[in-house]
């Protein structure tokens, strides 16, 4: 099943942010004709304090068993459907087991989607009869008809405070960009921070390795350069930068299998050479140059 970059990301970000609060599963499969949940989450008991460094995510997890599912563009009518039938299905293998076990499910206590859209139009929102619940929730997050369980939050309508940081980190444009400078300005000490800055690291290591980007791959690259820069010189001062040099080492080496189907002897004489130089700049140098030029450039 292939990953798209934003896809990639915005899982593994998810899955740090809520794997110390309970159990966290991506791309989870569920019954009916094959489908994945990107993010589905379950609290574990005593674990409600430290959900309050989360913010609004931290409260949208801990109302129920929770389906995350992040998008980089607004989603269409027909992807919208997709995800209320995942979580429907969801609903229906949980209340089976009940029925197994000889137990109920109280209707608060079903699960309930979460739909992340970057922006959601009027049309989109009338569509589904969305609608705002200001009393109890913050503008940006709005529910679909009760029976149904679920909400689109609107990532740029959301206020730019502390409580929504984590979900606009997934924004597009300027909401992002804003975004990531609060990241890096949170205090170094900061656990969240760090983590996050980390998988932000890797993330932009491996995806410069894929031969082709798109335009929306291109821009979350350029949103998230802030801190990636902080994470890379965070990593020369905690002393990783070996751990992700290795990990730099097999994209190159990946990068000339995939263009030579092999890195014997001479090709391994032009791996280091290569790591000299940035992602941005090795990547289209593996995939364009002829094994001959790379073999005079980087050995000679």
């Amino acid at each position: 099943m292939p990953t798209k970059p934003h896809d990639q990301f915005a899982k593994q970000f998810l899955k740090e942010l809520l794997s110390p609060l309970g159990e966290v599963s991506t791309n989870q499969e569920v019954t009916d004709e094959t489908r994945f949940v990107d993010v589905l989450f379950s609290a574990t008991p005593n674990s409600t304090a430290d959900a309050e460094t989360l913010g609004l995510l931290g409260r949208i997890a801990f109302l129920n068993t929770t389906l995350l599912e992040p998008f980089r563009n607004q989603p269409s009518r027909t992807e919208v459907r997709s995800c209320l039938q995942k979580l429907f299905t969801v609903i229906a293998d949980a209340q089976r087991q009940a029925n197994r076990e000889d137990t109920t499910i109280a209707e608060e206590n079903l699960a309930r989607l979460w739909i992340l859209s970057p922006t959601a139009s009027k049309t989109l929102l009338k569509t589904f009869d969305a609608k705002l619940d200001l009393a109890n929730w913050q503008s940006g997050v709005y529910f679909l008809a009760e029976g149904l369980r679920a909400a689109i939050v609107a990532i740029n309508q959301l206020p730019a405070t502390p409580d929504t940081l984590w979900f606009r980190l997934l924004g597009r444009g300027k909401v992002q960009q804003l975004a990531v400078s609060e990241l890096v300005a949170l205090p170094k000490e900061n656990r969240l921070r760090r983590n996050v800055l980390e998988i932000i690291y890797k993330w932009r290591i491996s995806v410069m390795a894929q031969p082709e980007l798109t335009q929306d791959d291109e821009e979350l690259i350029m949103n998230l350069t802030q801190a990636y820069e902080e994470a890379r010189a965070a990593a020369v001062l905690e002393g990783v930068e070996q751990g992700v040099q290795l990990e730099r080492r097999q994209v190159v080496e990946n990068l000339l299998r995939f263009r030579f189907g092999e890195v014997d002897d001479e090709l391994a004489t032009v791996v280091n050479g290569l790591l000299q130089l940035s992602p941005e700049e090795f990547t289209p140098l593996c995939l364009s140059l002829s094994r001959e030029e790379l073999v005079v450039r980087f050995t000679h």
